[in-house]
Order: C-alpha cells, then structure tokens, then sequence
C-alpha cells in the first residue's frame, strides 16, 4: 500500500511540474524557413499589398474607428473576441515589436511577451506565406500606417477560455503543418492561386469545416476536407469544391469577377464575404484574382482553362424564364391565386418585383433565389437576417454601384418571415428545412446583420 501511495504522490508531484512548465517555460518560436540577406527590402508597394492580400483592415478596423486601430468585436463560440491595434503607436498598438516579434504573432500566435494570441487571428494560414510577404508586411505597418492611440477592449472570456495558456496546447493539435509555402507545381498560374488561398487569403478558416477542438479541418490543398465548407457565427461558408458547389456551375473568370466585385451573373457577396470583397479582393489584380479562381476551379482535379480577362459586365433587368424544376411555382405567382400559400402570397407583396416570377433574380443586381446556397444552407440564419435587415453588396471598382435590399423587420412579423423564408426553401426546387417563428424571433433579437 505504502508503494502504491509513493507512486500516486510521485504522478501527482511529476504531474505539477509538468504543468508549470507548460506555463511558464517560454514558447519557442518558429524559425525562418528561408533567411533574407541583411539589405533585403521590399518592392513599391509590396507591403501595402500583401495587407489587402491577407484581408487585415476587415478585422482590424471597428465600424467608426480608424484604419487598423482595432477594436471590432469578432464572434466565437467561446465568446466576443476583441481585435487589436496594429498600426505603430509604441503604447497601444505594435510599435515596440520587432521583426521576429511581429513573425511570432504571424506564424505561432504569440505576443512578445509570451502571450498566446486566440485563433481568431488566423495564424494557421498566415505561417504559410513567404517570408518576403512576412517582411514587407512588416515594413509597411511601421513605416507606411499613421500610429493611432486607441486602447481597444480587453477580450475576457469565460473559464476555461480565459486561459490563454490552454492555447498551447490547442496549436500542437492546430499546427501540423509547417510554416513556409510548398506549391503543388501544376502551373504558375495555379500555383499563384494556392499560395493566396492557402495563405495571405486564409480562405480555409472560414471554407474548411472545424474539426471536434475548433481548429481548420484543412488548412492546405493536401488535406482531404479543405474548403469542403464551414459554419461561421451560424453563417454557412459554401463549399468551395466539390460536387455540390455552386462553383461547379462558374466558369474561372465568372468566379475571378465575383471575387473582384461581389457579384456575377449568379451570386452576390453578403455578410462577412461582403466585407472581403470591400477590404481585400478588390484591391488585388485581375491576375490575381483569375489565379486563385484557377486555383479553385482546378481543386478537384479537372482541366482548367485560364481566361486573359474577368468575365464581362453581365448586369441585365431582362425577366428571365422560368426552367423546368420552377415553372409551376412561377405560374402560380403570375396567376395570383388567392388561395395559394402565405408564403407565395408574402412573395408577391415583397418580393416579385426584384427576384420575379421565376425566382432568378437579373444577373448582377437581383441574386437568383433558386438554387441560392444562401436560401438552401443548412443554416437558417442568414436568410432570416436578410429578410429582417436587408443587405448591401458593396461598391468596387469595378462595379462602382452600390446594391442595397432593404429590411422587412418592420413590416413582417416573425411568424411572417417565417412563412416567407420556409416558402422560399421550398419553391422552384429547392429542397431545404422549414423555418420557424422561433428561428425569427431569435435573429430579431440579436439585432445583427452577420
């Protein structure tokens, strides 16, 4: 017995120090892949660049604050995630860091003084940008952005959560890939387009699915479930491969187009992948754009023809005809049948005008609700907040002209919505989930958009 108790007290004494350790012994930050001479410096314009590239005013800029100075509260299932100040003011933004400082937060997720950063900052993907980005980043944030004195609010989570060094050990289950880029060698054209999506883009922290410990089910093309979809705050992320994507139905530069401004001939951008498009994708090249739509298109393997420009403007307010899987709920809307369902009858009074008869929508301003991942999603969400709040693709270079649906959340009630959204689900085959008033009352209360 005595023996037994020795060992129970050694495991327990053994079991104290380890977690110590686990504490306080500093994190080792990971080493360059590739070192830059001495006299290394960026191209013109290289960093400001790599900053859209990697969607970083998105994040790291609140609704009416400033340029990069933090302070946009980020949803998570573990609570509110408050983004910090990266422009180079020395007392509450980055100023005082270093290189190797500002790549430890960018590849390991950690603060200079030992503090783990929360995933929301997706250093999962930003460890596989090159080391030339990394540094010219760098060099613009310092030398290029205005500091601004802003104290951003302190994220506190709940316990566990607040335990910032529980996320040591979260990365060792996370980061099983090594830092550093290693193309797939197809064509520089894809290979162009896999580096912006595996890295800077960090498309899979949102397009992958989660794995049962929250970090990105496939964060490289190599990984079996890369962007194969994802739920993010109760919004579904598409698939962005595979059978079922919508992307199969694109042609390169139709998608090359929708990520330069929002919209195509199919699909407009709402919620978070709205504010990409606004804060990143515009700002990049035609190439670039075409390259990570090869990237895409070419995922699953097929031959991928790649287009010399973005598809043309496709904007039209022809009525389009209704096809075979919607003609008899277009018929019934244009006959007006008064004894067709609430939600047909709601439809009409709201919605017709814009989407028509055939729900199709007129490519580049009306998105097509048939067939609409959005309208089909697993996720309820989204539709029920587009339908309370309206929505808004935003104005891009390229297709200057803001579109704006507007909000029913005065007009509709809940089991309204209700009816309207299950309809929706349901008609010009489509094949999803009823909604329900309970569904509605619970967005309306949360009083968000996305």
């Amino acid at each position: 017995m005595k023996t037994f108790l020795r060992i129970v007290a050694g495991l327990v004494v053994l079991g104290v120090i380890t977690l110590l350790a686990f504490i306080f012994v500093p994190v080792q930050r990971t080493q360059p892949v590739a070192e830059l001479p001495a006299d290394w410096q960026p191209e013109p314009g290289q960093g400001e660049y790599v900053l859209n590239a990697s969607d970083c005013v998105a994040c790291h800029t609140s609704d009416e604050g400033s340029t990069l100075a933090g302070g946009r509260a980020i949803a998570s299932p573990m609570g509110t995630i408050w983004s910090t100040n990266i422009t180079p003011d020395p007392e509450t933004g980055i100023g005082g860091w270093s290189y190797e400082d500002f790549r430890a937060a960018m590849i390991d997720g950690v603060e200079p003084d030992g503090t783990h950063l929360y995933p929301a900052m997706p250093y999962e993907n930003y460890r596989l940008m090159t080391e030339e980005d990394m540094r010219a980043l760098y060099d613009y944030l310092m030398t290029e952005v205005q500091p601004v004195k802003n104290e951003v609010e302190e994220t506190a989570l709940s316990f566990p959560f607040n335990l910032r060094f529980g996320i040591r050990a979260w990365n060792w289950l996370a980061l099983t890939h090594g830092p550093g880029f290693t193309p797939a060698e197809v064509s520089d054209v894809q290979d162009r387009g896999q580096y912006l999506v595996e890295g800077p883009g960090h498309c899979a922290a949102c397009h992958s699915p989660r794995s049962p410990f929250m970090s990105q089910d496939g964060v490289t093309a190599d990984d079996a479930n890369f962007l194969a979809g994802g739920v993010i705050n109760g919004w579904n992320a598409p698939a962005l491969r595979g059978e079922t994507s919508d992307l199969n139905k694109w042609t390169v530069s139709e998608l090359a187009t929708y990520l330069a401004t929002g919209r195509n001939a199919h699909s407009t951008a709402n919620g978070e992948m709205g504010l990409v498009v606004e804060h990143s994708l515009q700002k990049l090249t035609d190439e670039d754009n075409i390259a990570m739509a090869a990237f895409l298109k070419g995922l699953d393997g097929d031959a991928v023809e790649v287009p010399e420009r973005l598809a043309a403007n496709a904007g039209s307010l022809e009525v389009p005809e209704a096809d075979k899987a919607g003609e008899a709920d277009a018929a019934m809307l244009i006959e007006s049948d008064p004894d067709m369902p609430l939600g047909a009858r709601l439809y009409t009074d709201n919605c017709i005008g814009c989407h028509f008869a055939t729900g199709k929508g007129a490519p580049e301003i009306f998105p097509a609700l048939q067939g609409n991942g959005l309208v089909n999603g697993s996720e309820t969400k989204p539709l029920i907040s587009v339908i309370l709040n309206g929505a808004e693709v935003p104005s891009t270079a390229k297709r200057p002209m803001t579109l704006r649906m507007q909000g029913y959340a005065d007009r509709l009630s809940d089991e309204e919505v209700a009816e309207l959204a299950t309809w929706l689900r349901g008609a010009w085959g489509n094949d999803a989930s009823a909604v329900s008033a309970a569904d509605v009352a619970a967005v309306r209360a949360s009083g968000t958009s996305h």
